[in-house]
């Protein structure tokens, strides 16, 4: 009983002499002396301790209510969570301050920080694209409202990628219909893709898989429907090598038109026209696919360029800011 207690007290004693070693941060923090808490709030943030940066600034944020610190803390502890990659609390930051300090001089800078935050919360092409509708719509608004922004070509470059993401998950969602075999209802998603946005970036894609579509309905559909439902393949067809006639697609419709021809009563041309392989053409379908995924990686690469780009003007942003808070302090 008594080795008992003495554990008891050795316990007591280590949990006691922990809490009493607290480190200076958190003693820091946890205190009201406000002129050090600012110095070590804008040290961390110097030193790229952006998580420390961001709690100071927000314990700072309870004691600076009505003096000229005000703005400069709420844009700091939101520019600290930024630097931290927690965009969705650094636009929650940026949107307080936004209604909070509309003659601050970091004003403008804390609006499109607010936009990049929204981006940087938008999710792959595969997930919800609510994030990005939500986006698009700020950026609209901020293009509206300061037209002659030195950052529009970033907007413009992040209303692209957004733009180019859903044009991407709209051809995918439908292109799912053509795996699954259903061709009936793949010609008529991707149709609808066209109707809804005819500038889709997958344009050619789509009326090429229109075309395959039609095809394989046709094809797979019971003798006495075949002949009409080849002719809407051939419908589809000519449209297709009428706004794409140099299209690399081209050649493998074309065969599928002689076959179509063929079981229409139509064809009039070379029997070994008819029976060249259709496996053939899968290399080319390979090789074109393999292209677009270069390009959109070559895309990728020149948004992460203009981010960088981005970046660097924010940080001469808050440099400038920074100088004009201090002489309008000095004022």
């Amino acid at each position: 009983m008594r080795s008992f207690s003495r554990i008891v007290a050795v316990v007591v004693f280590a949990i006691a002499a922990l809490a009493s070693c607290k480190s200076q941060y958190e003693l820091l923090l946890q205190s009201n002396d406000v002129d050090s808490k600012y110095k070590a709030a804008f040290d961390f943030y110097q030193q790229g301790k952006y998580q420390k940066a961001a709690s100071m600034f927000e314990s700072l944020s309870m004691y600076v209510g009505g003096t000229p610190q005000e703005d400069t803390v709420q844009y700091y502890w939101g520019m600290s969570n930024y630097r931290f990659r927690d965009f969705y609390t650094a636009e929650a930051n940026f949107s307080k301050f936004i209604e909070s300090f509309p003659g601050s001089p970091f004003y403008l800078d804390a609006v499109y920080l607010r936009v990049d935050c929204l981006y940087r919360q938008t999710l792959r092409y595969e997930l919800d694209q609510a994030p990005t509708y939500t986006c698009i719509n700020a950026i609209n608004e901020y293009l509206t409202e300061y037209p002659d922004t030195d950052r529009r070509s970033e907007c413009q470059a992040i209303l692209k990628d957004l733009g180019d993401r859903l044009d991407k998950k709209a051809f995918e969602n439908a292109k799912l219909y053509y795996k699954m075999e259903d061709y009936q209802a793949s010609r008529v998603a991707f149709r609808n893709i066209l109707k809804d946005d005819p500038e889709n970036i997958y344009r050619e894609d789509i009326l090429y898989y229109i075309a395959l579509s039609s095809y394989k309905y046709a094809l797979l559909s019971v003798p006495e429907k075949q002949k009409e439902r080849y002719l809407v393949f051939m419908d589809d067809y000519l449209n297709f090598i009428s706004e794409i006639p140099d299209s690399p697609y081209r050649k493998e419709l074309n065969h599928l038109y002689v076959k179509a021809q063929k079981a229409t009563g139509n064809y009039t041309g070379a029997e070994e026209d008819v029976e060249i392989d259709e496996h053939a053409f899968d290399k080319d379908r390979k090789a074109i696919e393999k292209a677009t995924r270069k390009e959109q990686i070559q895309q990728m690469k020149a948004q992460k360029a203009l981010d960088k780009a981005a970046r660097k003007e924010i940080k001469a942003s808050e440099k400038a800011a920074r100088e004009a808070a201090k002489q309008a302090k000095k004022n």
